[in-house]
């Protein structure tokens, strides 16, 4: 049985709040955070950082973190979390956490991680119940699931449409992935899909190409960092904690 790793990819870069893996809450980085969040979760035997910047790595290599470069040409985090895979061949299992995602709960990266070692999976992810009015939002990715919590498509629209009201539930996607090392690599190598280029979601190109996503529902709702205003939301949310 080979490991299992998470791999945070974090990026200095961003057009809505350049450096937000740096900023800093209560004295610490938000890539901070996040990496103590991973190391709560009792299924990885690695954590590593994944970055194109080395201000990013020498924050993370200063509290004690796990930190490798990778190449500045990446268009997604995926590929960036591949180029670390291929270097250490012991890592059968990966989760790819978002390093703006400091609220992440360590029980749900570890639902991600049993998932994805489900024999009819290739990918894992988590959803969460939202209402109607929530699943208007474009911004908001939606997923439709079967009856054994595999994902069966993601949409920005409203997903299942309403022809008859109240006769489903409505689930909005959380941006964790579980992947197999094969499924990982599998997809990375594979041509953006028709409705990955529609929808500007990498997750359904493997749909698209027969590929397996189970799904975990879990209760809380994100804090992803992307604006000024999400830190100051950030910084409220752990004054009461």
């Amino acid at each position: 049985m080979g490991k299992t790793a998470i791999i945070i990819p974090a990026r200095y870069g961003s057009s809505r709040l350049e450096g937000k893996p740096l900023i800093e809450v209560k004295g610490k980085p938000i890539i901070r955070w996040v990496y103590e969040k991973a190391q709560m979760a009792k299924f990885a035997d690695m954590i590593i950082v994944a970055t194109d910047d080395e201000r990013i790595f020498d924050a993370v290599k200063a509290f004690g973190g796990e930190a490798e470069m990778t190449s500045t040409e990446h268009k997604c985090g995926s590929d960036r979390i591949k180029e670390v895979v291929m270097r250490h061949p012991e890592i059968s299992y990966i989760v790819n956490l978002q390093g703006d995602e400091p609220l992440i709960k360590p029980e749900s990266i570890d639902e991600v991680i049993e998932n994805v070692k489900d024999e009819n999976a290739d990918i894992s992810t988590l959803i969460r119940e939202i209402t109607p009015q929530e699943a208007e939002n474009p911004n908001l990715v939606k997923c439709v699931i079967d009856n054994s919590g595999f994902a069966m498509y993601f949409s920005r629209s409203k997903i299942p449409f309403e022809r008859n009201e109240g006769q489903s539930k409505f689930y909005g996607h959380l941006g964790i992935y579980g992947y197999k090392r094969e499924a990982l690599i599998k997809m990375t190598n594979l041509a953006q899909s028709s409705y990955e280029r529609s929808e500007s979601l990498e997750q359904l190109r493997a749909l698209q190409n027969g590929m397996k996503i189970k799904t975990s529902t879990v209760d809380f709702v994100p804090v992803g960092i992307d604006t000024a205003e999400d830190v100051e939301k950030f910084k409220k949310i752990i004054s009461t904690l």
